[in-house]
């Protein structure tokens, strides 16, 4: 017992200065060398429980992408239709990577590796095949997954290019929103208008509060201070 309770310790303190260190520096800026020495774990302890960072960065991921459509209807304080809550989610967590970039890095590597791409096309598909079941009923949760490898994809495009002068986050998301939409078998009409709803938002508020409330479930959640993570 005592050796187990010693192990969830060290993981529990290795959870927690990992995720504190990728939000601050971003994944590829917190170094296997800092974790260690923050943790105060040994090399071999840290791969005894995670192998390596994209063990944590998977506990991460799920803690982020635990409740995100919940999150997209609350930040949005209105009941959407299932097509417009995907539109927020998918809008929101695009503008999030241009609010921050160490976010931008986590999720570019999250849509990178095969473990934690892996399961954020699972966990997707169970929600997209709800959510466009009824332009495609023939199709089966399989085919949403499969379909999922494809906006997947482009999600990680759209996030990896940052907005520019000319590239604004309004054209990013229009032309996202379009291709994913018509991946999906939307009408165009209907396309139409949750692009004009996506417009009429205040989508850079919207994700600063989502990002907010983000870093304090995961303090909350890995029991750390926020302080110099906010703005």
């Amino acid at each position: 017992m005592a050796k187990r309770s010693d192990g969830f310790v060290t993981e529990k303190r290795i959870l927690q200065v990992c995720v504190r260190l990728f939000l601050e520096k971003g994944y590829h800026g917190a170094s296997t060398t800092q974790i260690l020495k923050d943790a105060q774990v040994s090399s071999s302890s840290f791969q005894n429980l995670f192998k390596n960072k994209d063990g944590v960065l998977l506990e991460l991921v799920r803690s982020m992408f635990e409740n995100q459509f919940s999150t997209a209807k609350d930040a949005a304080s209105i009941k959407l239709s299932p097509v417009y809550t995907y539109a927020v989610e998918t809008a929101i967590q695009i503008t999030l990577t241009e609010l921050n970039e160490n976010l931008r890095d986590i999720y570019l590597e999250a849509y990178t590796l095969e473990s934690t791409l892996d399961y954020i096309q699972k966990e997707t598909a169970k929600e997209l095949k709800e959510i466009f079941g009824a332009y495609q009923p023939e199709l089966t949760e399989q085919d949403f997954h499969e379909l999922e490898f494809g906006t997947a994809g482009l999600m990680r495009g759209y996030m990896a290019n940052p907005c520019t002068e000319n590239f604004t986050l309004e054209r990013k998301l229009n032309k996202f929103l379009t291709l994913a939409l018509r991946g999906y078998k939307v009408p165009e009409d209907e396309i139409e208008k949750v692009l004009s709803y996506i417009a009429g938002l205040d989508i850079r508020n919207l994700a600063q509060s989502v990002m907010e409330e983000l870093f304090e479930k995961l303090a909350m959640r890995y029991e750390f201070s926020l302080e110099g993570l906010l703005p």
